[in-house]
């Protein structure tokens, strides 16, 4: 790559496609302009199989431009898949019938910025059409009064962002048309503990695939009996106006299986454990001790590499008939009225 210096995470980007040029398919899903006239691409790499119908793991990071721990997860993750290429016989076969894809920068003139937003003042989280079918949190569920408050959707009737549009683009280009795909959005965000959303986020009504969904939780905690994440629909914390990945799971066939993740890492772990982080912006969202951050980056590399076995065999899992049934009966139980059994 050619691009000058910008901020630490786009050089890291940088330097990774560089590095890893001999096995990723690298193309820009689009371009954004910052003040002063400078432009950032959003790059996606892909590495795995080329069959069409391979099952595809989509890892994404920095849809906000302040939760940087998201995109240093992807970016570490990226790393790490490409130093094993150099030994691991085990991921290369993995690989000859799946397919990775990351996007870890989803907005980068708003990590440019250090902002939330992207360089015209939009929540891209709140970008997509829908609205919710019910109450929302006032200004964060997302709300057209202007960019100079948080959590603005962008005027009515508007297009999409740039960088919301291009992200959907990639996912219907290149995990929806698969027989089986999952997507996982690396954020950070308030709580005392990391957390798996999964759709939906405008309704409390449960997503056609609640079943598979609720068997994935199921495998990962025998897996990882000691995970540590909350894992639940985003409507049993609040709803919210035009989340990008309600609209595009709603996009998918039903005949096949996309499963769409958020992580959201439990910023107030790491500000109990330094309260001064509460005047730092950038210390809301992130970790700033290095320890703690390299804890985070370890922590949640299981979750990719189970998502990559589930990938490699659907076959062994996939539930079909009476025993899909009792998954849904199951699944409704456990997460009945907003409650986890």
């Amino acid at each position: 790559m050619t691009e000058r210096a910008a901020f630490a995470e786009y050089d890291q980007l940088l330097a990774l496609l560089d590095a890893g040029s001999r096995v990723l398919d690298v193309r820009t899903a689009c371009e954004t302009t910052v003040r002063g006239g400078q432009r950032f691409a959003v790059y996606v790499a892909t590495l795995g199989s080329r069959a069409p119908d391979a099952p595809v793991i989509g890892i994404f990071g920095g849809i906000h431009g302040l939760e940087r721990i998201g995109t240093q997860l992807v970016l570490d993750y990226l790393k790490s898949v490409l130093c094993r290429l150099e030994w691991d016989e085990l991921l290369h076969r993995e690989l000859q019938s799946v397919r990775l894809l990351f996007m870890p920068i989803v907005n980068p003139g708003g990590m440019w910025a250090a902002t939330r937003a992207n360089p015209n003042g939009v929540d891209l989280m709140r970008n997509a059409p829908q609205d919710a079918d019910a109450h929302v949190p006032f200004l964060a569920g997302g709300q057209r009064i202007g960019a100079w408050l948080p959590w603005y959707r962008g005027p009515a009737g508007a297009p999409m962002e740039v960088e919301s549009a291009a992200l959907l683009r990639v996912v219907e280009q290149e995990l929806l048309p698969r027989q089986l795909s999952f997507a996982v959005d690396c954020h950070s965000g308030y709580g005392w503990r990391d957390s798996i959303w999964f759709p939906y986020a405008r309704t409390h009504e449960p997503m056609p695939h609640l079943p598979e969904m609720y068997l994935l939780k199921t495998m990962f905690e025998q897996a990882h009996p000691h995970h540590g994440y909350a894992f639940e629909p985003q409507s049993h914390q609040y709803l919210l106006h035009g989340d990008l990945w309600d609209y595009a799971y709603d996009r998918a066939q039903p005949h096949r299986l996309f499963l769409p993740m958020t992580l959201e890492l439990g910023s107030w772990l790491w500000i109990k454990k330094n309260p001064r982080q509460l005047f730092s912006r950038d210390g809301m969202f992130n970790p700033i001790k290095a320890h703690r951050t390299a804890r985070v980056l370890r922590r949640h590399v299981s979750l990719f590499d189970f998502l990559g076995r589930l990938a490699f065999a659907p076959e062994r899992w996939l539930p079909s008939g009476e025993r899909r049934q009792q998954l849904l009966e199951q699944a409704r139980a456990h997460w009945q009225d907003g409650k986890v059994r």
